[in-house]
């Protein structure tokens, strides 16, 4: 079935458009007054966990605001719980693991699993999402970058510095190397299982890469993103997000991926320099620029496709959505895209 909306894939083809295409990071979710609703009833893992609920968080904001893509409501932390490692979240606190990894025995029990028996569920939320989606537009799938998985399994938590994720690749780095390559491996599988299962496009959480130096990064994050994109390319687009990852956009941009993630910190001018002008870019306005007054949000969104181009180019912020968001605020960086004149 073709998609009616699929503006957001020949953005990332690269193709012209009459406008760019818009979603935004985290979008379906906290910050609605009817996924509160959902949350009020359900714990966390329940929501990803139950096809008809993950389904119906990730149209709640098409229906709303009418985005150019949807993306699936689901968690990172999926990837190591079907590892078996122990992944809780609490709340007003986050993702809290009880076991963290720490040594190469530890890292000898994580299992790679079979991602169609142990994440079905979410290949269940696919099918569910695809359904009320009437191919209207496309649907993304995500996973979180291995190097900002294993930050969790060996933290335990979140973190400022992830002081103890560094302190374990830096100290043990055989180990270390040992249990990216099993993330890895689990999230090419899965990432695979979704197109399968109907995505249209992928994109790679790199969080906390930013927290590594330019040579770190190479050898800890960037050398297992680079297998993920590989193994994908053909069958999807794949686009990548690096937070904080300025310095390494030049790698990114030569890597196979369709399209890259920016964050607020470096400008649309900056970024396509460092890219060569030549890869489809996403982002970059600063979600707490969405507590700007609505007509601020307007002029700003407009200067920024400007500064960016319409073409390859996709609207989205430069980080997730925050809680405390008004929906006429959020509208209007919605409306900003769709109104856009060149």
């Amino acid at each position: 079935m073709k998609i009616k909306n699929d503006l957001f894939l020949r953005a990332l083809k690269g193709e012209t458009v009459e406008r760019p295409p818009v979603w935004m990071m985290r979008q379906a979710g906290r910050y609605l007054p009817e996924f509160m609703a959902i949350k009020e009833k359900y714990d966390f893992f329940t929501r990803c966990r139950t096809p008809e609920l993950a389904s119906e968080i990730t149209v709640q904001p098409i229906r709303r605001y009418g985005m150019d893509a949807a993306i699936l409501f689901s968690d990172i932390l999926v990837i190591p719980q079907a590892m078996q490692i122990e992944v809780q979240m609490k709340p007003d606190f986050g993702p809290y693991l009880p076991n963290p990894i720490r040594s190469q025995i530890d890292v000898d029990k994580v299992l790679v699993p079979d991602v169609n028996e142990e994440l079905d569920y979410v290949m269940q939320a696919i099918a569910a999402t695809k359904e009320k989606l009437q191919d209207e537009i496309p649907l993304i799938g995500f996973a979180g970058s291995p190097w900002t998985i294993l930050c969790y399994c060996v933290q335990g938590q979140g973190s400022k510095t992830f002081d103890k994720a560094k302190e374990f690749c830096f100290t043990q780095p055989e180990a270390a190397h040992n249990l990216l390559q099993k993330i890895t491996d689990t999230t090419i599988s899965y990432l695979k299982a979704k197109v399968k299962a109907g995505v249209n496009a992928v994109q790679v959480f790199d969080s906390w890469g930013g927290m590594l130096s330019p040579n770190d990064y190479k050898e800890y994050s960037w050398y297992y993103i680079q297998q993920i994109i590989d193994a994908l390319k053909d069958e999807t687009q794949v686009i990548v997000f690096g937070k904080g990852c300025w310095f390494a956009l030049g790698d990114m941009a030569k890597s196979g991926a369709a399209a890259l993630g920016v964050d607020w910190t470096c400008s649309a001018r900056n970024a396509r320099y460092l890219t060569g002008g030549k890869i489809t870019l996403q982002g970059n306005f600063d979600p707490a620029r969405l507590l700007s007054p609505p007509e601020v949000i307007k002029k700003m969104v407009t200067q920024m496709i400007n500064e960016f181009g319409k073409d390859k180019y996709v609207v989205n912020l430069g980080h997730g959505i925050l809680p405390n968001v008004p929906v006429e605020n959020a509208k209007a960086f919605i409306d900003a895209v769709k109104e856009y004149k060149p």
